[in-house]
């Protein structure tokens, strides 16, 4: 077979892949609004979803302002944690850059838990409307430019980036413990319960909020598909292709600390999405950054709602935080996919 028809088949495999992964999304999408607390009819469900105006005023609430919610807030938020997990694995030539490795989830926790215990976003504008979600996100965007700032006095280097995420992760979990601390027993109920990750808080402004912020950012990294393809390569390899490679990843990395800071803002912390999502695509797709970072967005999609069906499934009429299915779910996950991937140098 000649070079250009080996290309033109892993083209179309890699085509029918993302295809069969945004097939599986829709499924599992419909499957998770279709599952609830309580028991709904499936004609029930299908008319309060197509003609809310014709069904009862209960039906067309329990659909339209709690499962239609936290099944969009799954796919949206599980495809920009994956996004997130691939452009940091990407830019940083790292296997378990994501998100909570590089600190932007340890900084929205703590912004969380200082709204909500001391209520001094309330001296913000916007402060009630936007709370503890707002100030989640202002904490997680000072962490990245925190991040990006020290890297530009040292260098923009990949390890710098690292080693500063780390160092963030261990100060915004110090200062969340610190709040915990000081936080009355209402106050500690609200911090758990928001750092236990959980799609049922999101409201349709902020769902909205996060769709934009996605739509905007991403036609960047499929721009910049064929430099962020060449940085897999290494810096030097990249560089004397013509790549900016200090440029691109401080560009990149603000991109991509903000879809992660809006997500986390909205749902709390749900691990593993971020660094689970882009291995799987990584082992469908390859390192085509055309490919794979819509891949491991739809991949994303697929494991958080697919955990946000297993949360309402476990036990009967209760919805349990959907962070705590991820990480039980992530861990063995995540280890076959180390077990069974063919084995690959991280330069």
């Amino acid at each position: 077979m000649s070079a250009q028809a080996s290309y033109r088949s892993l083209t179309k495999r890699r085509i029918l892949i993302v295809t069969a992964l945004l097939i599986l999304a829709i499924a599992v999408f419909c499957g998770d609004v279709a599952i609830g607390g309580a028991a709904m009819p499936l004609g029930d469900l299908v008319r309060a979803a197509v003609t809310p105006w014709q069904v009862a005023p209960v039906d067309r609430q329990i659909v339209w302002d709690i499962r239609i919610p936290m099944s969009v807030t799954a796919i949206l938020a599980g495809g920009a944690l994956a996004a997130a997990g691939a452009g940091m694995q990407t830019i940083l030539n790292n296997p378990l850059a994501e998100p909570y490795t590089l600190g932007v989830s340890a900084a929205a926790g703590f912004g969380a838990a200082l709204a909500a215990v001391t209520g001094l976003t309330t001296l913000l504008p916007l402060g009630n409307e936007l709370g503890m979600a707002g100030s989640a996100w202002l904490f997680a965007v000072i962490a990245c430019l925190v991040i990006l700032g020290f890297s530009r006095l040292r260098g923009t280097g990949a390890e710098t980036m690292i080693l500063l995420g780390i160092a963030i992760v261990f100060l915004f979990n110090a200062l969340l413990a610190l709040m915990q601390y000081v936080a009355s027993e209402v106050q500690l109920q609200q911090v758990v319960f928001w750092t236990l990750g959980s799609l049922g808080r999101a409201s349709w402004p902020q769902i909205t909020t996060l769709a934009v912020v996605t739509v905007v950012l991403l036609p960047f990294f499929y721009w910049q598909s064929w430099a962020l393809t060449a940085m897999r390569m290494g810096d030097d390899r990249a560089a004397a292709l013509g790549v900016p490679v200090d440029r691109l990843r401080t560009v990149a990395m603000l991109g991509v600390s903000l879809l992660a800071a809006t997500a986390v803002s909205i749902t709390g912390t749900i691990g593993f999405i971020g660094l689970v999502g882009p291995h799987i695509a990584r082992m469908l797709v390859g390192e085509d950054q055309r490919y794979f970072f819509t891949a491991s967005i739809l991949s994303g999609a697929v494991l958080l709602t697919g955990a946000s069906m297993i949360s309402k499934l476990v036990v009967p009429g209760v919805i349990i935080p959907v962070g705590i299915i991820t990480s039980l779910v992530g861990v063995p996950v995540f280890l076959l996919i180390i077990m069974t991937r063919r084995q690959r140098t991280w330069t």
